[in-house]
Parts: structure tokens; sequence; C-alpha cells
């Protein structure tokens, strides 16, 4: 928020809106409810508020942070040498390649089979440090998806809408065959009650379809269609008298 008074101070007309800013919070609000005391006792004695906490974290949080613009924020909030910096770094390879869908997609989406599919859960759930880098890892790598597919910050490597949205549509029946066979218990390996796997199946099958209906909404709300320059009208032919 500092940031943001800041470029808004620094330029009144050009500085980050109202919007932005609401749309921050509510991220950053929705990334405090996920952490909190009750909801993390809850996902510490059941899987079904495990999976409430990664809905949270992974794919509620990160859309609404990353619509709040934070990057075009720091941009205009830093001092010029800075900003440059950043550009540099945005522009950078590695980056490129980390901010296409496909790297994006994997680190998401693609991570729920070794997540649900191993060891790796109840791990998880015995070692305070594992369970604290997973949660890093449901906030990271749900901010670089929604930034990749629908952030109105610039990105080094965005490609069309119509690639954004395939890898969107892959994310979707990644989530609804992951919690299918959750659901199921077929490969799974979570020591938790049927109940609750099938209860935490559920919230992620619904909750998970929301989530990526809302970023589908704000793929379409910031997509802008690119501007050709209009060609110059053609000039008249001058006729010529015998």
């Amino acid at each position: 928020m500092a940031l943001w008074w800041r470029g808004r101070r620094r330029n009144p007309a050009r500085g980050p809106g109202w919007m932005r800013a609401v749309t921050f919070l509510t991220g950053c609000a929705l990334l405090a409810l996920a952490l909190s005391a009750p909801l993390d006792a809850f996902a510490d004695r059941d899987f079904r508020g495990h999976m409430l906490q990664h809905l949270l974290i992974g794919m509620y949080a990160p859309p609404a942070l990353v619509l709040g613009a934070p990057i075009t924020v720091l941009l205009r909030a830093v001092p010029a040498a800075r900003a440059r910096t950043l550009t540099r770094v945005l522009r950078s390879v590695p980056l490129r390649i980390l901010a296409h869908p496909v790297p994006a997609l994997v680190l998401s989406a693609g991570t729920l089979p070794l997540v649900y599919f191993t060891p790796l859960y109840n791990a998880t759930m015995e070692h305070s440090a594992l369970h604290m880098a997973l949660h890093i890892h449901f906030l990271l790598s749900g901010c670089l998806f929604a930034w990749v597919i629908a952030g109105p910050d610039p990105a080094p490597s965005r490609p069309g809408v119509l690639a954004r949205l395939v890898a969107l549509g892959v994310a979707v029946a990644v989530h609804a065959t992951v919690s299918q066979l959750i659901y199921g218990g077929f490969l799974i390996d979570i020591h938790a009650p049927i109940a609750q796997v099938r209860g935490g199946a559920e919230l992620m099958y619904y909750g998970g379809d929301i989530a990526e209906l809302l970023l589908a909404f704000a793929l379409v709300a910031t997509w802008r269609p690119a501007r050709h320059p209009a060609r110059p009208a053609a000039r008249p032919r001058r006729t010529t008298t015998a």
C-alpha cells in the first residue's frame, strides 16, 4: 500500500487506481484468512481444512493479488534507475522461460499429482517446515499462473488469448482429474478418514472450477485487442485531358 500511495502522489492522473488497491487488499485478506489460527488448526487435523487452505492460498488469493497490478505499481513508485533494473529482470531469459504458460501450468496444476499421489502430503503433516514450503509453493505458483494467464502487468513472453485459454483449459482438466481420483481413492497416498478425503476432493473439484472460471473472466476483462494503424486514404488519381 505504501508503494500504491507513492505512485498516486507522483502521478495522480496515471497512478494506480482505487480498484487495483481494493483487489490487492482482497487477495491479502484471503491469504490472511487461509493462514489464520482457526483455519490452520482445522487443516492440521482434517483433510478438508487442508484443501480449503490450498484453494485460498493457491487459487483464490493469487488472482486477486495479481489483478492488483503489483509490478506496475512498483515500477511507478520506485526511482527511474530501479525501474530500469526491474524492467531488465522482466525481460531476462530465465523469466521469459518461467513466465510462459507451459512452465507456469506445470508448476501450478502439474505438481498436484506429486503432492497427493506420493507420500509428500503426509510428510507435510509431520514437518512444519515442509508444510510451510508447500504453502509458499501454492502461493508462488498460483501467482505465476494467474500473472501469465490474466495479469494486467507486463509479462515477457505472454502469448495470445487462445493459447492462454488452452492452458487454462488444461489446468481445469488436471484439477478435475486429480480431484476425481482422490474421491475414488485411486493412486492416492493420503492418511485420513475416507469421509475427509472425499470431502476434500469435492472442495477441490467445485472450488477449483469456480476459481478457474473467475480467472477466465479476468482474462476476458483484461484482454485488449491489438490496435492496427489505420491505412492512409488513397489519393484520388489525377485525370489528364487530351
